[in-house]
């Protein structure tokens, strides 16, 4: 049933908001730290060992998929609830983990995209297909 699925994103945000107030006591930040972050990454753990498991039901299926429709506005809801220029001021650590974190994603983002070759982009897609539309006999780059 669909409330199963919302009782497991409320057990996942409960640990996740858990570890981010004692990650934020272990930075001597008075905050919040990473806790919805932590809470989705339980929740993907979970539905995962529940695929794997072959226990994910149609109606807890439903319920994450409810919930995870709603990942941003949950994520701008609790973090309008932290207050940074307190956490900044904590030490700059925080700043230092901020940037630390920034600069991470780029360069992963960078690494994936060397990694995965070349890629089609949308306007290339849209004029192949526009292609294939108007001649008749064209199929992947071929005519005839």
């Amino acid at each position: 049933m669909t409330v199963s699925g919302v009782a497991l994103l409320s057990i996942c945000t409960l640990l996740g908001v858990f570890l981010g107030d004692l990650l934020g006591i272990a930075l001597g930040v008075k905050a919040n730290v990473g806790g919805v972050g932590i809470a989705m990454m339980f929740l993907i753990a979970a539905r995962l060992w529940l695929v794997r498991r072959g226990l994910l039901s149609h109606g807890l299926k439903t319920g994450v998929e409810f919930w995870g429709s709603f990942y941003i506005p949950i994520v701008v809801a609790m973090a309008a609830q932290q207050n940074v220029v307190a956490a900044a001021k904590g030490g700059p650590i925080v700043v230092i983990a901020g940037i630390g974190a920034v600069a991470v994603c780029f360069a992963m983002v960078a690494l994936i995209g060397r990694l995965s070759g070349r890629v089609e982009t949308m306007d290339e897609i849209e004029a192949r297909e526009a292609l294939e539309a108007t001649v008749p006999h064209f199929k992947s780059g071929r005519i005839g």
